[in-house]
C-alpha cells in the first residue's frame, strides 16, 4: 500500500500521488539539464475531481523551482467553439510582451501565417489554410521553447479545448523529438468525439501516463482528514468522509472546507452531518448554496458562467447589470465561498480577474441557469463582446446559442464572424456560424449567398457536404452573373474533390449550354475541358480534342478565360503526342510577359492549382525543363509563403521532384518526394496527390537502381490498381509495369505494360514520354516474341518522332538499340546518344552513354556514362558501367 503521507508543500489533493509527482520531477530534470534534449508530453487523465489539476499545480512548483518558465492554459466546455482558445491562452502573453516588430522578426516568415491565429496579427485577404496555420503553431513554440529555455507548457481540461488548438497539440506532440519543451496536460477519459477526439488520442499516444489516477483510499482519505482538522478526529468520521466522497480528491477537500466552515466535530455523532454538507457543495446544493448569497450573488455567478472566459468584475457588472461597488461585492462574496477565485499567475492576471474554483462548479452554475434567460444572456453577451471591438468572431460562441428570431443583423454577425474564422485558419468554426445563419434564416435574397459560403468553407474538408449545400444554392434565386458561375464552378470542384468527376464534367457542361453570357460561357467551357483533360477513364469524349483545338484557336490570350484554354489545349496535345513546338507554343500564349496572369496564379482561388499544373507540365514534357522548373519552384515557394501546408505543398513538392527527375538529378528528386509523401500522409491516402508522389517516387527509386527501395515504396503506399480517376504524370500503369518486371514478376509486368496500353489507346494518349508502355513492352517482350517487339519500338519511334522532342526520340532509339545486335544496335546507340545529349534528361543521357559504350565495347563512352551516372545518383546505372569496364579491362 501506498505510504500515507502528504509532498512536502504540495496540496492536498496529491496525496497518493508519489510516483506521479516522481514522474513530474524526472520530466523537469531532464528537461533543466541539456537545451538540445527532446521534448516530452505527459498526460495525466482520470475523472472530474481526481486530481488532475493539483498535478498540474506541482508541476508548476516543481518546474518554478528550477528556474522554469511555465505558461498554462485551460479549455472550457462552453468555449469549445472558440478556436485557438486554449493555444491562445498559452502563447499570446509572452508574443504580445514583445514590441511588433520584435514579435515579426521572432517568427519570421510564420509571422503572417501563426500571427493571426494567436491574435497578434491582422488576418489577410484570403482564406488561410489550417495545417499551414498549424504547422506555423508549432514553429513558433520552437522558437518560444529556444528563447525561454526550460519551458513548460501545461494544458488543464485539455477534452474541452477547441479543435484548432487539439489539432496543434497532435501536431507538436508529433515533433516533440527536435523541441526541447515540457508539456503536460490534464484531460477526462470521454468528453470528447470525433476529430477532437482522434487529435487528443494522437497526441496521448506520443506521451507518457502520469497515473492512472485513482480515488483515495480510505487510509489516504483519513490521513487527510486528520491533517485538515486535527489529529483528534475519530476513526468512524474519517471512514464516513470516504463513504460519502467515495475517495474522490477534490469533493474530500471541499467537503473538509465545509466541516471546517460549520465548525463540526470530528467525531462519530456527527458523521451522519457529512451526506448533507457534501449535497451543498455539489449539484442542487451548490445552487441553493449560491442562492443563499442573494440574488445579486447568483446573477453575477450566472453572467460569469455564461462569460466562460475573460471574466472581468467590469464584464460580468455590465452583462449582469450590476453597478461597479455591487459587482466588486459579489464577486468578494463569491470568492469566499469558494465558487470563484483568482487566477494563478501565469496569466498575469489583471486584479479584476476571476475564475472559477473549479469545472465542476461552473458546469453546475452554467446549467443552472434558467434556459430562457440563459439564451437571452448569450445574445446580451454577444452585443457587449462587439461593443467592447473585438469582433464578430469573439461574438459568435454566444451567437451560436440565441434562438433563431428572424434577425437579419444576427446573420450578418454570424457572416462575418465565418470570413474572420476563414481567414485565421478555422473553417469549422466558419461552418458552425454559417449553419447557424441558415437557421435564423437569412432573407431570401441573401439565403443561396450563405449557403455558397458555406459551400466554400467545407470545399476541403467535407466535399460531399458542401455538394449539398451548393446544388441547393444553385437551385434558389440570389446567384446571378459571377456569383453564379464562381458557385458552378466551385460545385464542380467539390465533385471532382469526391471522386465524381464526370458529374463535374456534366455539371459545367450544363450550365455553359444554358448560360448567355459569353464570357461566362467560356470560363465554364475552360473548365469542362479542365475536369474531361485530367480524368483518366477508359473512354473519351467523341471528338473533345478537336472541340477544344477549335475554340482555342480562337483565342489570343486577352483574358483568363481564353488563357485557361490554351493552356488545356496545349495539355491535350502534349499528352496525345502531338508536335511537341506546338505544344511550347500554345503554352506560351497562355503566359502574360512569360508569367502566370493574375487570377491564374497558385494561390488564386478563381481557377485553382489545376491549370498551372497542367501547364508547367506541358512544359516539363515537351523538354522545356527550363520553364516548367520556374513554375514548379514558384508553386513551392507560393505555397510555402502564403502557409499551405497541406495538399497543396504535397503537390508542390511532387512536381519539384518530377522536375528534378526529368533533369536527371535523381537523389534531389527522391529528396523531395519523400517529402511530398510525408505531407500527403497528414492530408490522407488515397487522393491524387498521393498517386503523384508515390508514382514518382518509385519512379525514381528504380532509376536509381534501387528495386528493393522500389517495391517497399509501392507496397507500402499502396501503388497498384485500382487507379485514380484523375490523370497522374507519368502514368502509373508502365511505372508499375516496370517495377514487376524488376523484381522478376515477368508475366504480372508484361500484363501491366498491355494494359496501359489499352488505356492510353481509349484515350489517345499516344505521347511515349507519359506513357512509355511500349518501349517498355517492347523490351520485356524482346526475348519470347522478337517480332512483336520490333513492331513496338517502330511504332514508339513513330509516335516520338512525331512528338519531336530529342528525349522522345533518343528514349525511342534507345529502344531500338536494345533489341539488335552488332553494328546495327552500336548504330542506333549512337543516334540515340545524339539526340539526348541535346535533351535536358541527363539520366536518359547516361543510360544512353553507357548502353552505346556495352555496344561499342568502347571504355570512354563507359567512363563519360559513368560519371553521368554518378553525377545524377543512378547507382544502378553506375555499377553496371563498373562491371562492364572491368570486363573490357580482363577482356
Amino acid at each position: 500500500m501506498t505510504e500515507v503521507r502528504r509532498t512536502g508543500a504540495a496540496s492536498a489533493s496529491l496525496w497518493e500521488r508519489d510516483e506521479e509527482v516522481a514522474t513530474i520531477t524526472r520530466a523537469v530534470d531532464t528537461l533543466c539539464a541539456d537545451r538540445s534534449s527532446p521534448g516530452t508530453l505527459l498526460e495525466a487523465r482520470g475523472e472530474a475531481g481526481v486530481g488532475k489539476t493539483a498535478l498540474l499545480a506541482e508541476t508548476r512548483r516543481i518546474a518554478e523551482a528550477r528556474g522554469c518558465t511555465v505558461w498554462s492554459a485551460r479549455g472550457g466546455e462552453t468555449l469549445r467553439s472558440v478556436p485557438f482558445n486554449v493555444v491562445r491562452q498559452l502563447l499570446q502573453p509572452a508574443l504580445v510582451s514583445m514590441l511588433p516588430e520584435e514579435a515579426r522578426e521572432y517568427l519570421g516568415d510564420w509571422y503572417d501565417i501563426a500571427g493571426p491565429a494567436l491574435g497578434i496579427a491582422d488576418p489577410g485577404e484570403r482564406q488561410a489554410d489550417p495545417q499551414g496555420v498549424c504547422d506555423g503553431l508549432v514553429a513558433a513554440v520552437r522558437r518560444l521553447a529556444r528563447r525561454e529555455w526550460p519551458l513548460v507548457l501545461m494544458v488543464d481540461d485539455a477534452h474541452w479545448a477547441d479543435q484548432e488548438t487539439l489539432r496543434w497539440l497532435a501536431a507538436l506532440a508529433e515533433r516533440l523529438d527536435e523541441t526541447s519543451v515540457l508539456v503536460v496536460i490534464a484531460r477526462r477519459p470521454g468528453d470528447v468525439s470525433g476529430d477532437n477526439a482522434r487529435h487528443l488520442e494522437a497526441a496521448g499516444a506520443m506521451g507518457r501516463p502520469l497515473g492512472p489516477l485513482n480515488a483515495l483510499t480510505p487510509d489516504a482519505t483519513a490521513g487527510l482528514t486528520r491533517a485538515t482538522l486535527g489529529a483528534h478526529a475519530e476513526a468512524s468520521f474519517c471512514r464516513e468522509v470516504w463513504a460519502v466522497t467515495g475517495g474522490n480528491p477534490y469533493e474530500t477537500v471541499e467537503l473538509l472546507a465545509k466541516v471546517q466552515d460549520s465548525e463540526l466535530q470530528p467525531v462519530e455523532a456527527e458523521a451522519a452531518e457529512l451526506r448533507d454538507l457534501n449535497r451543498s457543495a455539489r449539484g442542487g446544493g451548490l445552487v441553493a448554496r449560491l442562492e443563499q448569497l442573494g440574488v445579486d450573488s447568483t446573477r453575477f455567478a450566472w453572467a460569469a458562467a455564461i462569460l466562460g472566459g475573460g471574466i472581468t468584475v467590469d464584464m460580468v457588472a455590465r452583462l449582469a447589470t450590476l453597478d461597479r461597488a455591487d459587482a466588486a461585492r459579489c464577486a468578494e462574496l463569491l470568492r469566499g465561498a469558494r465558487i470563484l477565485s483568482v487566477p494563478d499567475s501565469a496569466g498575469n492576471p489583471g486584479a479584476d480577474d476571476l475564475e472559477f474554483v473549479h469545472p465542476l462548479i461552473a458546469t453546475a452554475v452554467y446549467n443552472s441557469i434558467p434556459d430562457a434567460l440563459r439564451t437571452a444572456m448569450h445574445g446580451i453577451a454577444a452585443q457587449l463582446v462587439t461593443d467592447s471591438g473585438l469582433g464578430a468572431a469573439a461574438a459568435s460562441r454566444h451567437l451560436l446559442k440565441v434562438h433563431p428570431d428572424d434577425d437579419q443583423e444576427v446573420v450578418f454577425q454570424l457572416r462575418e464572424a465565418a470570413r474572420e474564422h476563414l481567414a485565421v485558419g478555422a473553417p469549422d468554426a466558419a461552418r458552425l456560424c454559417l449553419e447557424r445563419a441558415l437557421r435564423e434564416p437569412p432573407l431570401p435574397e441573401s439565403h443561396a449567398r450563405v449557403l455558397f459560403e458555406l459551400g466554400c468553407a467545407t470545399l476541403l474538408t467535407a466535399p460531399a457536404t458542401t455538394i449539398g449545400h451548393l446544388r441547393t444554392a444553385l437551385a434558389m434565386p440570389g446567384l446571378d452573373g459571377e456569383q453564379r458561375v464562381d458557385a458552378v464552378f466551385r460545385l464542380s470542384q467539390a465533385l471532382l474533390h469526391n471522386d465524381q468527376l464526370e458529374e463535374a464534367v456534366r455539371t459545367v457542361e450544363a450550365e455553359a449550354a444554358r448560360n448567355p453570357d459569353p464570357s461566362a460561357r467560356l470560363r465554364l467551357q475552360a473548365a469542362q475541358y479542365m475536369w474531361e483533360g485530367i480524368h483518366a477513364g477508359e473512354t473519351s469524349s467523341p471528338h473533345r480534342s478537336a472541340r477544344l483545338a477549335e475554340l482555342a484557336a480562337t483565342c489570343t490570350g486577352r483574358d483568363n478565360a481564353e488563357r485557361a484554354l490554351l493552356i488545356l489545349r496545349g495539355f491535350d496535345a502534349m499528352t496525345h503526342g502531338e508536335s511537341a513546338e506546338e505544344v511550347v507554343e500554345l503554352c506560351d500564349r497562355a503566359l502574360v510577359n512569360g508569367r502566370l496572369a493574375p487570377g491564374l496564379g497558385w494561390t488564386d482561388t478563381e481557377w485553382g492549382l489545376e491549370l498551372p499544373m497542367m501547364l508547367a507540365s506541358s512544359y516539363a514534357y515537351a523538354d522545356r525543363l527550363d520553364r516548367a522548373e520556374a513554375l514548379f519552384t514558384e508553386a513551392l515557394r507560393a505555397y510555402e509563403s502564403a502557409g499551405w501546408s497541406g495538399g497543396h505543398l504535397a503537390l508542390a513538392h511532387a512536381y519539384v521532384g518530377l522536375g528534378h527527375r526529368r533533369r536527371g538529378r535523381l537523389r534531389e528528386a527522391e529528396e523531395s518526394l519523400r517529402e511530398s509523401l510525408r505531407i500527403a500522409e497528414r492530408v490522407g491516402r488515397g487522393l491524387p496527390l498521393y498517386w503523384s508522389a508515390t508514382c514518382n517516387l518509385v519512379d525514381t527509386l528504380l532509376a536509381r537502381g534501387h528495386v528493393e527501395e522500389a517495391r517497399t515504396v509501392a507496397d507500402q503506399y499502396g501503388f497498384a490498381p485500382p487507379y485514380p480517376s484523375t490523370i497522374v504524370l507519368p502514368d502509373p500503369r508502365p511505372v508499375r509495369g516496370r517495377l514487376l518486371l524488376a523484381v522478376g514478376r515477368t508475366e504480372e509486368g508484361v500484363n501491366e505494360l498491355e494494359a496501359a496500353e489499352k488505356a492510353a489507346a481509349a484515350r489517345g494518349r499516344h505521347n511515349p514520354v507519359v506513357v512509355p508502355w511500349a518501349t517498355e513492352l517492347a523490351r520485356a517482350l524482346a526475348g519470347e516474341d522478337p517480332g512483336r517487339a520490333a513492331r513496338l519500338a517502330a511504332d514508339a519511334r513513330r509516335q516520338a518522332e512525331r512528338f519531336g522532342t530529342d528525349t522522345a526520340i533518343g528514349e525511342a532509339l534507345r529502344c531500338a538499340a536494345a533489341l539488335e545486335t552488332g553494328q546495327r544496335a552500336v548504330r542506333l546507340a549512337a543516334q540515340a546518344v545524339t539526340y539526348l545529349e541535346a535533351s535536358p534528361c541527363q539520366y536518359e543521357h547516361a543510360a544512353a552513354r553507357v548502353e552505346y559504350g556495352i555496344a561499342a565495347r568502347s571504355s570512354a563512352e563507359l567512363e563519360r556514362g559513368l560519371a553521368l551516372a554518378d553525377s545524377c545518383g543512378a547507382d544502378g546505372l553506375v555499377a553496371r558501367a563498373r562491371e562492364a569496364l572491368a570486363v573490357g579491362r580482363t577482356g
